[in-house]
Formats: structure tokens, C-alpha cells, sequence
């Protein structure tokens, strides 16, 4: 799982004999490469016209890059690590696997590649005048480095046969449930049903939290990551913090897909990271926090903390935002504002006229209503910061198109206590 390959002897001889400068002479190629690419996988493969045109086709060009580009910098330097690619086309295989296609049909994918790469090799070769003994060694480490692909891709996918037909699933997400019930999990317990499930432990984890209604496919997730897809709740662990590597996965996760990653913890910690995963995503459905496939909570952690209490927030904001209470729903508007404004530039008349697009009178006049509503509140250093915190949740909030989450079962953010808060219209 993920364990950095032997490198090949025929590969690095392979490599060896091409100059390094052809590299140079690659790289811009690879943008239309990658396109010519899935092209012809399409055409020739019609089965996956489906995966290129559904929710996964985000993929299908991460795949097809990683691929090349690693073979352009293999060019330049047969040492190059491979890694990422190694991820990346191990996931592949291992989606096919559970997409229940037959191996012949991904390999004739790598076969695509490697024609097209070749074609376009010969085009440029032409151009630049290359001689015909550079291009055999061309052709040679291409069709060497697509068996390599093959193989690592096979991997993966009988990795994931294996785990079908063995019930090894089962075996991960009972791991999963253990070392969710936290410091009460034994370690000797959690290190032997890691063995059988074929997972190292790590020192430390990051959660996910899934939309039940926008959940991924299992074959489209790193086989080292624990999921459990079924739970009403669906969640996922990742050994280890969220890396570049990871990252650079994330980034092709397909639109209708929605989830929270949580914060990086020491493994005994998981059920914090994903409560706050899961806190994450309930602000995201609930429209405070902006929707995208996903979110981290290392982002939100000030938003995390200010609605950890969606109850005890409400009154926070009845209490502060009380002066208000008999002016209209426009003035009361009016003076939030400004009492933002006031917050932000410290009470200075002409900057708040700047921020609110008003004359500086106007804006003392409005002054002088504040003082009047507030009082000692704006002198008082506790009294400003809890008018603070009542203001920054009325931003993010808005009063206008949010929407109330569905209640969740270990989650405080609840319906009601949402409907409570100020600031709906």
C-alpha cells in the first residue's frame, strides 16, 4: 500500500539513453498531449465515454498527467521519484476493480497513451530534425515505462479483488469503528486487527466527513484511506497528515462529491478531528461556510469555535444586540453596520465614511445613535469583544439565503437552535 517500488534496471537504461535536453523539448507538448490523449481513449474505448462525461471525468486528466509528466522528468532524470504516479495509477486500477471492468480493458487504456505519446514523438521528431537512432531509444522507454504502469495499476487492482472476495472491507471498517471509540480502544486490540486488515498503524490521523447525499464511489479513494460509506454519517481516515500528495489528489474530486477534512491529530484523537470535520460540513450545508466538494477545517477553526454552541451563541447575540430591539428592521440594519464599521476602524469617522459609502456627518449623526444605544458597551473591552463575536457570526450567517442544515445525531447544530439565531428575516 503505497511503498515505494524497486526501480527497474531496463527502465533506468532505457532512460539513460535519451539526452536530457529532449525533456525541454517535451514539456510543452504535454497540454495538447493530455487532451490528444482521452480523445482516443474515448473513441476507442466506448465504455469509458461514461466515466469521461460522469462525475469522475475531473479524474481521468489527473490520471493522463501524472503519467506523462512524470515520464518528461524521467527524461530529464531517470532518478526521478515516482511516488505520486505510483498513487495515482495504483487508485486507477483499483477503481476499475470496483467498477467491475476486466483488466484488459484498463491496460488497453496504458496502451492508448503510449501510441499517442508515440505519434506525437514522431510529428516532433521531424520538426527538430531528430535522427532515427534517438527515436528507437525513445520508443523504447516509453513502452518500457507504460509496462511499468501496467504493473503498478495491476496492483491496485487486484489489491482491491483481493479485498472483494475476502471480505478485507469488513476488516477496515471494524479498525475504523476501534479507533474511533478513541483512548478506550486498547492498542494491543487496535495492532491486531490493523494486522489482519493489512493497515499500519500511524501516530497520527486526519477524519473525513461525508454529504450522505454526495458521497464518492469507494473504488475513486486511495486504498490506504478507512472508510465506512454505509453509516448514516459517512466518514473516512487518513493516515497521516494532509500532504502535498494528498492534496494534489483532492484536487480532481468530481463536483457532486461533498465533504470536511479535519484537523491533523495523534491517532488516539481521531473522534476530535472528526467532529470537527463533520462541524465543518454542517456549516458548509447550512450556507455559512462557502460550498465546494470540499473544505478543510484547519480553515475555519475562529468558525468552528464561534458556533461549537449555536444555543448559548443565540443568547450571546440577544443579549448584545438588545438596544436594538425597538427600532425598525432598516435602522436596526443601519446601525449594525455602522457598529461593524465602528469595530473595524477603531470609531474613526472618516475611514467608517469610506467603508459605508456615506458623507463623514452622516456618519457621526450615526455615531451618536450608537453611543446612544450602547453605551458603555463600546468603551468596555469585554463588552466590544462579544459585540465582535456577535457581528462576525452575523457576516458569516448573512440574513439573507441561509439555509438550516439537518439536525445531526452527535452534532450540536441543530435546526432549531439555527432557526434561534438572530438576524433571520
Amino acid at each position: 500500500m503505497g511503498t515505494p517500488r524497486p526501480v527497474r534496471a531496463d527502465l533506468t537504461r532505457s532512460f539513460g539513453a535519451l539526452p536530457a535536453e529532449f525533456a525541454a523539448i517535451m514539456r510543452p507538448e504535454l497540454p495538447s498531449l493530455i487532451q490528444e490523449t482521452i480523445a482516443e481513449i474515448r473513441r476507442s474505448i466506448p465504455e469509458y465515454a461514461q466515466v469521461l462525461d460522469g462525475p469522475y471525468a475531473r479524474a481521468v486528466p489527473l490520471i493522463v498527467e501524472a503519467n506523462l509528466a512524470t515520464f518528461v522528468e524521467k527524461v530529464a532524470s531517470p532518478d526521478t521519484p515516482t511516488a505520486q504516479r505510483d498513487k495515482v495509477c495504483r487508485m486507477f486500477g483499483r477503481f476499475e476493480a470496483y467498477e467491475g471492468r476486466e483488466l484488459d480493458t484498463m491496460e488497453a487504456t496504458f496502451r492508448i497513451g503510449a501510441r499517442v505519446a508515440l505519434r506525437r514523438a514522431k510529428r516532433t521528431a521531424r520538426r527538430y530534425g531528430h535522427s532515427t537512432t534517438l527515436m528507437l531509444a525513445f520508443a523504447d522507454a516509453l513502452f518500457a515505462y507504460m509496462d511499468e504502469l501496467v504493473d503498478v495499476a495491476r496492483e491496485g487492482y487486484l489489491e482491491a479483488r483481493a479485498e472483494l472476495d475476502n471480505g478485507q472491507d469488513t476488516h477496515r471498517q471494524r479498525l475504523l469503528a476501534m479507533i474511533l471509540q478513541g483512548p478506550a480502544a486498547p492498542r494491543s486490540a487496535l495492532a491486531e486487527l490493523a494486522e489482519r486488515a493489512r493497515w499500519p498503524l500511524p501516530d497520527e490521523v486526519t477524519l473525513i466527513a461525508y454529504s450522505a447525499e454526495k458521497k464518492p464511489d469507494r473504488g475513486a479513494i486511495p486504498d490506504d484511506v478507512l472508510l465506512d460509506l454505509d453509516d448514516p454519517q459517512p466518514h473516512g481516515l487518513i493516515p497521516g497528515p494532509m500532504d502535498d500528495d494528498r492534496r494534489a489528489l483532492l484536487r480532481a474530486t468530481p463536483a457532486h462529491v461533498r465533504f470536511a477534512i479535519g484537523v491533523t491529530v495523534p491517532l488516539a484523537a481521531a473522534p476530535e478531528s472528526l467532529r470537527w470535520a463533520r462541524r465543518t460540513l454542517a456549516l458548509v450545508e447550512a450556507g455559512i461556510l462557502p460550498e465546494q466538494p470540499y473544505t478543510y477545517a484547519d480553515d475555519h477553526l475562529v468558525t468552528l469555535w464561534l458556533f461549537s454552541d449555536p444555543a448559548l451563541l443565540e443568547l450571546l447575540s440577544r443579549r448584545r444586540l438588545a438596544p436594538l430591539d425597538d427600532l425598525t428592521p432598516n435602522q436596526r440594519d443601519r446601525l449594525i453596520d455602522t457598529l461593524r464599521a465602528w469595530l473595524d476602524t477603531r470609531g474613526n469617522a472618516v475611514q467608517m465614511a469610506e467603508l459605508l459609502h456615506l458623507h463623514p456627518q452622516t456618519v457621526r449623526y450615526r455615531l451618536r445613535n450608537l453611543d446612544k444605544a450602547f453605551g458603555a458597551q463600546l468603551t468596555d473591552p469585554d463588552a466590544r469583544f462579544a459585540l465582535e463575536l456577535v457581528l462576525r457570526a452575523l457576516q458569516l450567517r448573512g440574513r439573507r439565503g441561509y439555509r438550516v442544515p439537518q439536525a445531526r445525531q452527535d452534532d450540536s447544530v441543530t435546526r432549531a437552535h439555527l432557526r434561534a439565531l438572530p438576524g433571520r428575516e
